[in-house]
């Protein structure tokens, strides 16, 4: 049995949960999510145990794997609607900046041009500082979209290991290398 897949979802405050043709529902305080359940997958809604259990109905291959990711997926989307989640980013390097324009971002990433990223529907982005070192913070209440949203951006200049240079996670650690020797005259 999945150690994962069998730990009941306690449903937080504020949330209510409604299973309608293998599509969950999410309402919270933050916004309202659906995700679809796979076929093989039930659903079991406990309100007065205030808790959500994912039951497989055999031990084929195919279940034991969407078991725990099922449970995941469910829990991730509850922990959303009540408190988000979040991603914070830097950006290191003389004259990178970001600012932003309508409904998008305007990157200063050392390229000849601005690079210009619109923000997804559901995301909200806060700048923190724009210059070195820029910092600001992705979030949402979708942790995959936020997940992959950061990503992309770090994406567009991934840090460098020489000087550092580039967009980074705020919690990510740069492995650097030395640069070249100056060779001595003799």
């Amino acid at each position: 049995m999945s150690r994962i897949g069998k730990k009941p979802i306690p449903i937080l405050e504020g949330v209510k949960i409604k299973c309608d043709n293998g599509v969950l529902t999410i309402d919270g305080p933050k916004g309202k999510m659906t995700q679809e359940i796979h076929p093989l997958m039930k659903i079991e809604v406990n309100e007065e145990a205030k808790q959500v259990l994912v039951i497989r109905p055999s031990d084929e291959r195919k279940c034991k794997e969407l078991h725990g990711l099922t449970r995941t997926l469910v829990a991730n989307n509850i922990l959303g609607v009540t408190a988000g989640f979040s991603k914070s980013l830097e950006i290191i390097g003389l004259g990178y900046n970001i600012k932003t324009q309508g409904d998008g971002l305007v990157f200063q990433l050392g390229f000849s041009h601005p690079v210009n990223v619109k923000i997804p529907e559901g995301l909200k982005v806060e700048i923190t500082n724009q210059t070195n070192p820029g910092k600001f913070t992705i979030s949402g209440i979708d942790k995959q979209l936020v997940g992959q949203f950061a990503a992309n951006i770090r994406g567009l200049r991934p840090p460098e290991p020489y000087k550092g240079k580039g967009v980074k996670y705020a919690d990510e650690i740069i492995r650097r290398k030395a640069g070249k020797a100056v060779a001595s005259a003799s």
